[in-house]
């Protein structure tokens, strides 16, 4: 089935990569779109879950593909739905996003896969992204989650 015009949503799984930074600040990792929807937009890493593959496992896997980075245990931060529709009204795109907190462990964030690129972001640095609305709050109960 076709993304574009899906006949039902498709499992999306987004993951908030957090990293504490010296003296009590932080940063989380952003990646910028290299393919459609949204392309050349600022936003948290992830992809479409597989099918066989559990969403931990999706998070994990989409994670290293688009920036290298490893992380440790995962919690689920929150869900969002995306819905992008065409001048006509019609649905062009629409995920069920399944957003994952998460601490760094390992790797040196790089643009790979479907992100051009990737960068550690510090939190008083996230307004000047201009990420959506949605991704914003899910990095907001990461920390909260994480206690960053």
């Amino acid at each position: 089935m076709s993304r574009e015009f899906p006949e039902r949503p498709f499992v999306g799984i987004g993951v908030v990569v957090l990293r504490p930074a010296a003296p009590g600040g932080g940063e989380v990792l952003l990646v910028r779109r290299g393919k459609a929807p949204n392309i050349g937009s600022w936003t948290l890493p992830g992809g479409a879950q597989d099918v066989g593959e559990t969403a931990e496992e999706a998070a994990r896997r989409e994670l290293l593909e688009e920036t290298g980075v490893q992380v440790g245990a995962l919690q689920l931060a929150a869900h969002v739905d995306s819905i992008t529709r065409d001048p006509d009204g019609r649905v062009r795109y629409h995920y069920t996003i399944l957003d994952f907190a998460a601490l760094w462990q390992a790797g040196e964030a790089r643009g790979d896969s479907d992100a051009d690129e990737a960068r550690w972001v510090a939190f008083e640095e996230i307004a000047a992204y201009r990420l959506w609305s949605e991704a914003t709050r899910v990095i907001a109960i990461a920390r909260r989650l994480l206690g960053l």
